[in-house]
């Protein structure tokens, strides 16, 4: 790749030009500068091939599902449920907070979507029982990152396309990490609460608690048969996410009788806009990694990289190191197709197992939500909860601090994300 391509990239980037525009102007910059303006005919055939898999379905169909789910009250009986269960003790609003992000992973499965819908449930909630807005505000951002790990998730899926690794696998692998994550962060608001004395409210009785398993149930049966469904192959992990949808809607129209069919068009425009806005991205990003592939960008990398270590520990730690750098800097799904592509002839020549990395990344590029200058979860919650931007970096600060710990326990002790998926013969 000539330097005029990578000015072109660095360029378009501080311009603030969408990230999947800049991928796309940069790959055809390259081909007119080094006089293969020939495969340009061969770039729209390239551009569509990149969509043709049927794991992609599941995107537009689990986006759907949380429309589905958000219109018809199934998110909030969630919220209410973990806030009988948690309410009661000091700090109980910011653990109901994580229990319901984790919760809702198992509906949502994006963290930008978790974190803006949060931000306006919880945020003004908490501050009126006495809790700082940045603390709030924090808190929320942070624990929205469990969205994208507890399956179903939308960045596995996309890795499990790019990679060709099973995506049912993937969404195996991701339970207990995501539960590691709900419980460091519960830690932390331990450790704060007592510390700055949190505010609890008045225990719920035993009644209001078993009426409110009762309401909720049919919200959890929902991401129980799914994974139910894909252990024991009844349907795929793409497939589940029609089946999802389907019992969303049964639950919202005849259970909870909240979910109104006049609204159907608006949350089909929705996910049609925000599935048009990813799959752009994946188009984009597959010619840019066209372009990668040409100029044997993957095989100088991993020459450069196995003559520094042999060592997949070396090659993970240097790994995460840049992973977080670049989580800084660019979007996570942009950054998850550009890399992978590069990164995966070197998982392969180490003999990492492409489940255990495909979580590390993930994770990974998630959590450039919460890191400034391009950290989009600090903007969302940011804007939605009408905190400063400066006051939320630094109340999001020790909650940075649990995540890049609880990231390297996951990429040194691999049992944590294998476990399940190696148990259920995966």
């Amino acid at each position: 790749m000539t330097f005029i391509t990578i000015a072109v990239f660095v360029i378009l980037l501080i311009l603030g030009i969408p990230i999947s525009l800049v991928l796309g102007i940069t790959t055809v910059v390259y081909f007119l500068i080094n006089g293969q303006a020939l495969l340009l005919e061969s770039t729209p055939l390239r551009m569509f091939s990149g969509l043709e898999n049927f794991g992609l379905l599941a995107i537009p169909l689990f986006m759907l599902m949380g429309e589905i789910m958000n219109e018809g009250g199934i998110t909030t009986r969630l919220v209410n449920f973990a806030k009988l269960i948690l309410g009661h003790f000091r700090g109980g609003l910011a653990y109901v907070t994580v229990v319901a992000n984790m919760f809702l992973a198992s509906i949502l499965g994006s963290a930008n979507a978790q974190a803006a819908m949060m931000s306006k449930v919880m945020v003004p909630q908490m501050e009126k029982e006495g809790y700082k807005r940045e603390f709030a505000g924090a808190i929320t951002l942070a624990s929205s990152i469990i969205a994208p790990i507890i399956p179903p998730s939308m960045i596995f899926i996309i890795y499990g396309t790019l990679s060709s690794t099973s995506i049912g696998a993937m969404f195996m692998a991701g339970i207990l990490p995501g539960i590691l994550y709900g419980l460091a962060f519960m830690g932390m608001i331990a450790y704060m609460g007592y510390k700055h004395n949190f505010p609890k409210s008045e225990r719920s009785s035993f009644k209001e608690i078993f009426q409110g398993i009762l309401k909720t149930l049919p919200a959890l049966l929902i991401p129980l048969i799914v994974v139910v469904g894909i252990l024991r192959g009844i349907f795929t992990a793409t497939e589940s996410a029609a089946v999802a949808c389907f019992l969303a809607i049964i639950i919202g129209l005849f259970v909870y009788r909240e979910l109104d069919i006049k609204k159907f068009p608006k949350m089909l425009v929705n996910t049609v806009t925000n599935t048009a806005t990813v799959t752009f991205l994946i188009i984009m990003a597959n010619i840019f990694g066209w372009m990668i592939a040409f100029e044997q960008i993957p095989q100088l990398m991993a020459d450069l990289i196995l003559s520094f270590t042999e060592s997949p520990w070396v090659f993970l730690l240097l790994v995460n190191v840049l992973l977080l750098i670049v989580g800084m800097l660019i979007d996570g799904i942009a950054a998850l197709v550009i890399l992978v592509p590069v990164l995966m002839p070197l998982v392969h020549a180490l003999e990492i197992d492409p489940i255990h990395f495909g979580v590390i990344i993930c994770i990974n590029l998630t959590l450039g939500l919460l890191t400034p200058p391009v950290g989009t979860g600090l903007f969302i919650v940011s804007s939605m909860a009408d905190i400063k931007f400066e006051r939320l970096v630094k109340a999001v600060f020790p909650f940075i601090i649990v995540s890049v710990v609880v990231l390297f326990i996951i990429t040194y002790i691999p049992d944590l994300v294998l476990f399940i998926p190696r148990f259920l013969g995966f």
